[in-house]
């Protein structure tokens, strides 16, 4: 958002120069000047984050009623990242805020290229009523797009060296490259097909930018062309990261940037001649976003490069991997993406962490504010309208017991001790979860920074910034991590992990399964390995059945998505088995297929569970960032609301009760 920000403060303010119309940017990163001008004198147009929004209301408490006294209009871009998260919920409560501020309603308008399901978008705009929302569709064909996707092999464990068999997903690179075959082999074609143009290479977490950029900076190195291959993702200092956006505009000189989701919103960051993507994309909307980056140049195509690597066939290796099941994914979400089909927002939670945030927002704010306050302004007619009266109630409690807040004379309502710890730490004003990281620090130059779960010591070697590096020291009590340049690194392990898969997503892999087209668009190893994936799936019987017996535990396939698979999974373990998922399967120890079968039967015919009742036998619900406040009670319905779909799983269920048990 940061990056989005300032691209887009640059280009506008040179629109705008021409209407005297006066641009302020808003965030973290953004010089103080421009701040105290929008305090002094509101006026023009100001970009800003939603955090830094939380900021404005709670440390200018005072002077919100003049900010906003006069503001026309409220646009919110890249509006499919908002809805039906901890970060949409915040900023739909931050609007309703604006506009008790201003005294009225002020217009909504958003935008968005990735939104399936516009009704559900009008909805989250405008709160219960969607009906009222004027939609402003293009009717302008696609352009031309240009798609490749390639296939690799893993080699097998046992062939790769100690240091990389220990790490398979952080490899260590040395000096002399030993490097995983399948990486390797996807680098050098990176780095032959790139090297003399400005692409984006989007890999699906920090480490594996990390990883690739390190790699194709050695390819360059050594061959001594002038090509920079850079690495961009959010653990980078700001600097770092301005860096190479900058240098990504600059025609003198070929730029390939490495990076996560951070260059995948709407910046403007030059003209890119491709994009790459490492793995199975996370979700077929941000597939979208990410072919978007390429081919905005009038009469140039959109080019994009899809790399997929699975395990080599081998003695001992899983069912599931013998259906070469990230290919198959990469194909479905091309179908869906070709279709215009994006995943539906997730509109069914409760958002109680976000809700506690802004309860101690609003007391904080507003100096105080009665219970009888709170509820219509959050929950009664705000954002939060799923919450009634009685769960508002346990909540408050829930606070009161934490002293997150205190009730004062005529049930006024202020921050309590542990609320003021909170406002008061720089963290506030974001409403997901954060990690406590350390700078990185080299030779005084600030790299990043770094969430530190294990243990860091001095000697460690590391991969950060597309750089070796090896840890001089490591100060825990500032957080501070010194660097020297090294001749060998290893990426660093970073929290976090993929996008949801949808119902849909799945499904179409079965279809592609099923059917004998082979998409033009793969290459040669691609087409052997989707045909290694159908050979397996018809072999196995997965045409016609869906549970399969693997030793001494069943295996059910039931082809859906990560909502459904986590509630059959808690379903049958409130039976008393012992599940797992592996990859597409949910395992089930120590039970025959004619057992499991069986079971579902029974499930199937009886009456749908309570999902609070099923939430209860979840041993770890918490998820976001408050949710340590909440009671169990309360813990239990917001992972009922955010993790379960029992009418979805229940109708799987009658799908798997329709069919028999294979042999495996």
């Amino acid at each position: 958002m940061k990056a989005l920000i300032n691209d887009q403060y640059d280009r506008i303010v040179e629109l705008c120069e021409t209407v005297d119309l006066p641009v302020y940017r808003w965030h973290g990163d953004a010089p103080a000047s421009g701040k105290a001008q929008v305090l002094r004198a509101p006026a023009g147009l100001l970009l800003i984050t939603p955090e830094s929004l939380e900021a404005l209301f709670i440390r200018h408490s005072e002077r919100t009623r003049q900010i906003f006294g006069g503001l026309r209009y409220v646009v919110i871009d890249e509006l499919h990242s908002f809805i039906g998260t901890e970060r949409g919920a915040q900023l739909q409560s931050l609007l309703h805020r604006v506009e008790l501020s201003a005294g009225r309603r002020v217009p909504r308008i958003a935008l968005s290229a990735t939104l399936g399901d516009l009704t559900t978008a009008a909805g989250y705009l405008r709160p219960g009523e969607a009906a009222d929302a004027a939609v402003v569709a293009s009717a302008e064909p696609g352009g031309e797009i240009r798609l490749q996707v390639r296939g690799y092999l893993e080699p097998p464990p046992a062939s790769r060296t100690n240091a990389t068999a220990a790490h398979a997903d952080s490899p260590t690179t040395g000096p002399d490259g030993d490097e995983p075959a399948d990486r390797a082999a996807i680098a050098n074609h990176l780095f032959r097909v790139l090297r003399d143009t400005d692409n984006l290479v989007f890999a699906n977490s920090r480490a594996a930018v990390e990883v690739y950029a390190d790699m194709l900076s050695q390819r360059a190195a050594r061959v001594g062309v002038r090509t920079q291959f850079l690495a961009h993702h959010g653990s980078l200092s700001k600097e770092t990261r301005e860096h190479v956006e900058e240098r990504l505009k600059d025609p003198a000189t070929p730029v390939t940037a490495i990076c996560t989701s951070t260059l995948e919103l709407g910046i403007d960051i030059g003209s890119v001649d491709s994009v790459a993507q490492i793995g199975a994309p996370p979700t077929v909307a941000g597939l979208r976003q990410r072919l978007g980056r390429s081919g905005r140049r009038a009469g140039r195509p959109a080019i994009l490069r899809i790399y997929v690597a699975e395990p080599e066939l081998a003695p001992g290796i899983s069912p599931t991997d013998t259906l070469r099941a990230e290919l198959f994914q990469c194909v479905a979400m091309v179908h869906l993406l070709t279709t215009g089909w994006y995943e539906p927002p997730d509109t069914a939670g409760l958002h109680l962490s976000t809700l506690i945030q802004q309860i101690l927002a609003v007391t904080a704010q507003s100096g105080g504010a009665t219970a009888g306050e709170l509820y219509p302004m959050l929950c009664g007619h705000g954002p939060f309208r799923r919450i009634d009266q009685s769960t508002f109630a346990r909540l408050l409690r829930d606070l009161g017991r934490h002293d997150l807040i205190r009730q004062h004379d005529r049930g006024l309502l202020l921050p309590g001790g542990e609320g003021d710890r909170l406002i008061n730490h720089y963290s506030f004003y974001v409403s997901f979860r954060t990690s406590q990281d350390y700078r990185l620090i080299a030779d005084g130059y600030t790299l990043g920074t770094l969430p530190v779960d294990r243990p860091i010591l001095p000697g460690a070697s590391l991969i950060f910034s597309g750089a070796r590096w090896r840890v001089v020291s490591v100060d825990t009590g500032s957080r501070i991590i010194e660097l020297t340049a090294a001749d060998a690194g290893r990426p660093p392990v970073f929290p976090g992990t993929g996008g949801e898969i949808a119902d849909e997503v799945r499904r179409t892999m079965r279809r592609v399964y099923r059917s004998t087209t082979v998409p033009a668009y793969l290459d040669a190893t691609a087409r052997t390995l989707i045909a290694q994936g159908r050979a397996a799936f018809h072999a196995a019987g997965h045409a016609t059945q869906r549970i399969f017996a693997r030793g001494p535990e069943t295996l059910l396939f039931p082809w859906r998505g990560d909502r459904i698979m986590n509630t059959l999974t808690v379903v049958l373990a409130g039976r008393g088995l012992q599940t797992g998922q592996d990859g597409l399967a949910i395992s089930v120890a120590n039970r025959s297929p004619a057992d499991v079968h069986d079971l579902i039967r029974e499930l199937a015919a009886d009456t749908l569970p309570d999902p609070i009742a099923l939430a209860r036998t979840v041993p770890a619900k918490a998820h976001d960032k408050y949710d340590r406040y909440l009671s169990d009670e309360l813990l239990d319905a917001a992972y009922a609301a955010r993790a379960l779909d029992v009418p979805g799983t229940w109708a799987t269920l009658a799908e798997l009760a329709a069919t028999g048990e294979g042999a495996g």
